[in-house]
Formats: C-alpha cells, structure tokens, sequence
C-alpha cells in the first residue's frame, strides 16, 4: 500500500486533524476530548466524538501517551492457574478495563516461583504501566519473596482479595467481603439445626483460604458453636474426595462448609461412595458457584463469587486514583451476599 504525499495527498486512515475539520472545532479541542479533560462543553463533545465516530478515527497511543505522560495501559499480575476462580476475576478485569480506553498487560505467576510477584511488577514497571492489578496473589513470604517488601512501586496498586503485598504510596484494594460469603454459607448450616460446622480449607498460602478459614471461626464462635479440627486441601476435587474420605468415618459429621466448589464435589463424591447420603447424613455447602455446581447429584448449595462486580469496583478505584493523583481515593464497597441454595443442604438426621 502507498501513501501520497505533498499537497492534496490522502491516506486510508483518519487523522486528528480530519476530525477536528469535520466536528470544526480546533486539534486542540479534539486532543482534550480524547483525553477526557475538563472545560469542554457537552455539545463540543458530542461532536467530537461524533466526526470520530463517523470517520473511523481512533486516536494514537503513542501520541496520547506524550501529550498526557501516560501510556494508557494496566498491568496485570494473577497465578498463573486455571483454578476457576483466578480465571473468572481475571476475565472479569479484561471486560471491566474494554470500555476505558486502557490497554492491559497481562503476567502470569506460577505458585512455586517465589519471586513470581516481585518480578512480575518489576516487568510491567519496566512497561511503563499507568497502575497495576496484583490478582489473588499467594503468601510467597516463606519461600523467600520477601523481595516484594524492598520494591518500590510509584504507580497506583490495586490489590483483589489480600493486603498489599508490598509497600505503594498509593495502594488501592478490592474484593472484600469474603468474610460475609462465609458467615453466610456457615449460618445457613447452623440456621438448619446442625450442631456445628466442620472445614475443608483450601491450601494456607492463599489469602483467599485464610479469609474463608478466620470468617468460619468467626461464624461458629457468634452462634456459640464447637469447632471441630480443620481439613486441609488444594482447591481441587481430587483433595477434597481425599477430605471426604476421612470426614465419612466420623460419624458425628453431619455438616461441612468447603471453600470452593471443585472440593465441595470431590468431598460429596467420597461420602456417597461410603454410604453417608447428602444431605440426609451430611449436608455441604461450597463456595463459588461454578457452572456445573447446579447440575451435579445432588445440586450443590453454594455461595456466589461476584466477580464481575469486584472487577469492576476494583478497576473503578484503580482509575481514579490514575486520573486524579491528588484526590482522596473512593471509598470501597461490599460486595453482594448470594446464597445459592440448592438440593446438597437439610436439617440434620435425627438421633
């Protein structure tokens, strides 16, 4: 393809220039639609807009980059895993982030990599990201990540689901609120009459198991309940057919909160197999809501992960305090509350 030049020369692509000729107003005035700046009238802005709309014009990176001292990008650092969870914020981060004109960059971490993080953020700071999303990160402190203490991050941090890993002047969080899933999955047992409510953790490097773990305490300890030892898993349904294994041989097991769906399965799994029926003898709730959590025997009682909403609340946080520096950040927000009951829950057999 050949591009003319000197007076009268064309081009298949649309400039600032065309669009500021058939909006007319000035390049300047385009410049600062683009860049979302204030002190444009609403009319001049719907025009601008419009001429672009009209023309195909798609304004530079680069360009916009120089004029604003940003690349408009967000980097991204999440496990790299296909643990529906992750997988699901993650996805949920990339259609949050489709409507803002940012572009994302995406680091995988593996869980055995103890300097995963540290050299992750290291990499998109390289990048010359505008902020960052540190995505469900893991305990790496006893495997030697205690790098992440001594790096310096100047750009807007948004952490989902764990404190900061490391020290930002501007850290930003989202994803709360699992404490309230849990209560609500372990009130619901203890609602139905069972005496207490025993534990399938996933493993204790994972914030998101030790949120779980300290709000089932949390819940048992309110209604004045025993607590019974804690079973330990992977997050997979493997470990939990292991955990429901030995839970079967205790007779006095009549309830079972498991912090993810995939174990919840594995553990259902295990009891059936060793004649304990669900939920006549043991009633499970999991913790998620995966697509296939309303089609298995019996459809599995569970807690709904909001994690469209978190994203999106997180990466509203995260813009605002790219944009407005100055500014006090916005303040977070609860996420909802969906109990999800299904066929796997009921009172507790009678003795």
């Amino acid at each position: 393809m050949t591009r003319q030049t000197g007076r009268g020369a064309t081009s298949s692509t649309p400039r600032s220039v065309d669009v500021a000729r058939l909006a007319g107003v000035s390049q300047k005035t385009v410049s600062r639609v683009f860049n979302s700046e204030p002190y444009v009238s609403e009319d001049v802005r719907r025009r601008v807009l419009q001429a672009a709309e009209d023309l195909g014009y798609r304004m530079n990176n680069a360009a916009r980059a120089l004029a604003s001292g940003r690349t408009r990008s967000i980097g991204v650092v999440t496990l790299g895993t296909a643990l529906y969870g992750p997988a699901s914020l993650l996805m949920g981060i990339e259609r949050a982030v489709r409507d803002t004109g940012y572009a994302l960059r995406v680091v995988n971490t593996m869980e055995d990599d103890p300097a995963g993080v540290a050299g992750a953020v290291g990499s998109l700071l390289e990048q010359g990201v505008d902020g960052i999303v540190v995505s469900e990160p893991i305990d790496e402190g006893q495997d030697g990540g205690a790098g992440l203490a001594e790096l310096s991050v100047d750009v807007p941090v948004l952490v989902i689901g764990a404190p900061s890993p490391f020290a930002t002047s501007r850290p930003v969080t989202s994803g709360g609120g699992a404490d309230l899933l849990t209560r609500a999955a372990t009130q619901h047992l203890l609602d139905l009459g069972h005496v207490t409510v025993h534990h399938l953790s996933g493993p204790p490097r994972w914030f998101a198991a030790r949120d779980r773990l300290t709000a089932w305490r949390a819940a048992l300890a309110a209604h004045g309940a025993p607590e019974p030892p804690v079973v330990v898993g992977d997050w997979s349904a493997a470990s939990g057919y292991a955990a429901g294994r030995e839970l079967a041989a205790d007779p006095s097991v009549t309830a079972v909160f498991a912090a993810n769906d995939d174990m919840a399965i594995g553990l259902i799994r295990a009891l059936t197999e060793a004649g304990r029926r669900v939920p006549d003898d043991v009633s499970v709730v999991g913790f998620d809501d995966i697509p296939v959590a309303a089609y298995i025997t019996p459809p599995l009682t569970t807690v709904r992960q909001p994690f469209d909403a978190v994203a999106q609340e997180g990466l509203k946080r995260l813009l605002h305090a790219i944009e407005n520096p100055d500014a006090e950040p916005l303040p977070p927000s609860d996420p909802p509350v969906d109990l999800v009951v299904r066929s796997s829950t009921a009172p507790p057999p009678h003795r």
